[in-house]
């Protein structure tokens, strides 16, 4: 069994996880991690599975048959685990170039960004236009965690973090 990661994306509609699942079951697939969501009527997907090498060009042309998805996949390998993961809760008011920064700030504490969920939405009791995210992070070192609160707060007044139990 190999690691494979395949993206995928769609018009939305009812049934494709499950026509998805029976293509990787079918083949001999396990499924071993995933993120789906539907964005504005796209349907998205990133899979991590486990698939008998012999059976991946299979599963890739079955996953192609289904109407209108495109998809790429890339053969993994198991990364080395960080010392400490951390997940924080971000709020702050929506400007362009906030994900850039974001991202200049803990990408220069050397930490890895191993998943970022974000929304744009606007406070109902102002009007004012939000963004939130969820960041989970790889720690490579115990001292990162305060820099990295003290390098988002310098990106404004107006951020909240609150850091999640994980």
């Amino acid at each position: 069994m190999l690691r494979y990661l395949i993206t995928l994306q769609a018009p939305d509609r009812k049934g494709l996880v499950e026509q998805i699942a029976h293509a990787v079951s079918r083949h001999g697939g396990n499924w071993l991690d995933s993120e789906l969501r539907h964005i504005d009527g796209i349907f998205a997907a990133i899979l991590l599975l486990e698939v008998p090498a012999l059976r991946m060009d299979e599963l890739i042309e079955a996953l192609e048959c289904i109407d209108s998805l495109t998809l790429t996949y890339a053969k993994t390998s198991v990364a080395l685990k960080p010392i400490k993961r951390l997940s924080y809760s971000l709020v702050a008011y929506d400007r362009p170039g906030l994900v850039l920064d974001i991202s200049n700030k803990i990408n220069a504490l050397g930490i890895n960004i191993e998943q970022f969920s974000s929304q744009y939405e606007t406070a109902g009791h102002t009007g004012i236009a939000l963004f939130r995210a969820t960041i989970g992070l790889g720690l490579t070192d115990l001292t990162q965690e305060d820099q990295l609160v003290a390098s988002l707060y310098a990106l404004g007044d107006d951020l909240v973090l609150d850091r999640l139990s994980r």
